[in-house]
């Protein structure tokens, strides 16, 4: 059966260098990274060596890689120990309204507990005003956390400029950089990024395995309360076989990061102008130009997203209308509304994120399938 993969923003498939890179720590390489014997020492070893690659691959120190179940745990870790950490000195944190939920839902809870939260504003192509940003600074803020990439709509933010705004008021900068790490180039110094949080399986590699980078000299509280692992900040056993995949997976995008890009972007713009051309009654969603190389979001009047899932589904092609974390959601995405489209634009949205792998014969297909899609739902 024919089968398009287009939801390379929600998941991707996992490289075969990074399920070779496992699968000798699944086997006989199965010590445990905490045990002074050799079979436990060559776990600790691989350990070390994927830290090392991570940290080189964003400009910071090996010592500043903590490993995490994923994006989703960094991002709670990040907000929520910083809010302990800082709390003599403030209760502010500044966001955005388009932050995923692993950000939102984490303020909310934060709210209950006593803090306060300001949630910026984003223009029609869902980017921070950083005046805004600026003027919403008081003394007692302690955290700015705010998304490298958008995962809906592809925008890229500000984030040297916003980095450097929070290095000049003394207050800490944490990126979600889930689905930016591995697609675009990210130096955490360069930046002036304290915080960052990644995923492995937003880029070929597997899922259940992420980082939180935690700039030295950031005395955050620990996540987990138990044994030593992780300088003692997070308890538990190491997931190596996941950790040795990360390594694999962030070396392979390192090497091949330039190329990818150019070739995806080309494929994205390639889409978009076919869809623009021929399907009447839509919308881009994002930057047109500051965006992830693969991500392409429309909204098409006059049509469900859902119905159009269903139907593209039945076509073989994989898309999807929003975020992966709240498919099933009932109500318009989030992010779509705070870019100033109605409930019933937002509600017509399509996500198509793109891997090196899909091709224009690919894109064609897909393009002449939402224009008889379309056409069908518009005319009932």
């Amino acid at each position: 059966m024919l089968m398009i993969y287009l939801d390379n923003a929600a998941t991707t498939k996992t490289a075969p260098q990074v399920v070779e890179a496992m699968l000798p720590y699944l086997s006989e390489q199965y010590g445990n990274p905490s045990a002074v014997y050799s079979l436990g020492s060559s776990a600790k070893k691989a350990v070390n060596q994927a830290k090392r690659t991570i940290a080189a691959a964003i400009g910071a120190k090996q010592e500043e890689i903590y490993f995490t179940s994923g994006g989703t745990e960094a991002d709670n870790w990040a907000l929520k120990a910083a809010a302990e950490a800082c709390a003599g000195k403030g209760r502010h944190i500044i966001t955005t309204r388009i932050e995923h939920h692993a950000v939102l839902h984490t303020c909310e809870y934060l709210k209950k507990e006593g803090c306060e939260i300001t949630y910026l504003k984003v223009d029609q192509d869902g980017l921070v005003d950083i005046r805004e940003l600026r003027a919403a600074i008081r003394p007692d803020t302690i955290l700015i956390s705010i998304m490298f990439a958008n995962n809906e709509i592809g925008t890229i933010e500000p984030i040297e400029e916003i980095g450097a705004i929070a290095k000049e008021n003394g207050i800490l900068f944490h990126t979600d950089a889930v689905q930016a790490f591995g697609q675009i180039p990210i130096n955490v110094e360069a930046l002036h990024i304290d915080m960052l949080s990644a995923s492995g399986h937003k880029m070929n590699g597997p899922k259940g395995i992420g980082f939180l980078y935690i700039r030295s000299g950031i005395k955050l509280g620990a996540l987990l309360h138990g044994g030593a692992q992780e300088r003692n900040r997070r308890a538990g056993t190491e997931n190596v076989p996941g950790i040795a995949g990360l390594e694999a997976a962030v070396t392979r995008a390192m090497k091949g990061m330039e190329e990818k890009a150019a070739r995806e972007s080309k494929l994205r713009d390639y889409l978009i102008e076919r869809i623009e051309k021929e399907i009447p009654h839509c919308r881009l969603n994002g930057h047109r130009t500051k965006r992830l190389p693969g991500n392409v979001n429309f909204s098409f009047l006059y049509a469900e997203g859902e119905s159009i899932l269903i139907m593209m589904d039945m076509k073989g092609i994989c898309v999807s209308s929003g975020s992966a974390c709240t498919s099933g959601a009932l109500d318009p995405s989030h992010v779509l509304l705070a870019l100033g489209l109605k409930q019933e634009e937002a509600r017509g949205s399509l996500r198509l994120t793109l891997s090196e792998e899909n091709t224009r014969e690919e894109l064609d297909y897909t393009v002449e399938s939402l224009k008889e899609i379309l056409q069908r739902l518009r005319n009932l």
